[in-house]
């Protein structure tokens, strides 16, 4: 498993009865996570001191409950600043378990001692741009959504990368590909974080399971002729790491590298166990 275990900011404290304590900077808060099925004592003082807790209903979706909780907050991770804000579906604006992607992609970036283009798609916040950016890339940052993409905005702000060659756009993801296809443009790079279900800015439907390899096959005819890596990263239950390894191996062949997949997660500080956080693919050209 691969561990995003650098984080200063961050810790997942405690796991418990489909739930997680963890403290983001100098607030705590509890969430509901779906691999936590198991129920052990809730021995650490934090479940009953935190600031936010996010309930679940049962009939869909939850809400917030806070105690002392400012709107917004920052958290660092390296020389990064991310702005967080509780919102609806129990997030915070941030996946810290995709540290350990940002610190991978990052240093591919720094030894390829090339000029390097990175495509971001379903991009989010802004983690991965950020972290390509800050270590030399040029980062064309796509997402459906016009509020994540404004996030983002400001979290390049906070961390000083206002005037990074970032290009911000509000996009379908499939389209923007298609249509780049049909520009010639193309990537070193590629990032994609695509979500289990989703929408496009015009109402475009997205089912993981219907759409990920033709998108995976789409994708990969904006390569370059020798890509620095093509990154894949999937919350949606049931996609094994097997399987995004073998799509992004049929996919890549054609390119000389290799291809790892495995899942990603967090160290759990009262345990000494990881909490897993998803599956990753990942090729990197030789």
């Amino acid at each position: 498993m691969w561990l995003a275990e650098n984080w200063k900011e961050y810790e997942v404290i405690d796991c418990s009865g489909g739930e997680k304590l963890e403290r983001w900077g100098k607030y705590l808060l509890v969430r509901p996570d779906p691999q936590v099925i198991w129920d052990t004592p809730k021995k650490e003082k934090g479940w009953n001191k935190h600031n936010g807790h996010y309930y679940r209903s049962s009939k869909g979706g939850g809400e917030w409950e806070f105690f002392d909780l400012p709107k917004q907050w920052d958290i660092h991770y390296r020389n990064l600043t991310f702005h967080l804000k509780p919102f609806r579906f129990k997030h915070t604006g941030l996946f810290p378990e995709q540290a350990v992607n940002w610190d991978w992609c990052a240093k591919k970036i720094e030894q390829s001692n090339r000029p390097v283009k990175v495509l971001n798609l379903f991009a989010y916040t802004g983690g991965a741009t950020l972290s390509a950016a800050a270590a030399g890339a040029s980062v064309t940052h796509v997402d459906a959504s016009k509020g994540m993409v404004a996030w983002a905005k400001e979290n390049a702000a906070a961390s000083g990368l206002q005037d990074a060659p970032i290009r911000w756009l509000v996009d379908d993801c499939v389209k923007f590909a298609e249509r780049e296809l049909r520009r010639g443009n193309r990537y070193d790079a590629i990032i994609m974080d695509p979500p289990s279900y989703g929408r496009g800015p015009k109402g475009e439907i997205w089912k993981m399971e219907d759409s990920i390899y033709a998108f995976i096959q789409l994708c990969g005819k904006l390569l370059s002729d020798r890509p620095l890596f093509y990154l894949i990263n999937s919350y949606t239950t049931g996609l094994q790491p097997a399987v995004l390894k073998y799509m992004l191996q049929t996919e890549c062949k054609k390119f000389d590298g290799r291809v790892m997949a495995d899942e990603i997660g967090v160290p759990v500080s009262s345990s000494g166990l990881t909490l897993p956080c998803g599956a990753c693919g990942r090729f990197e050209g030789n």
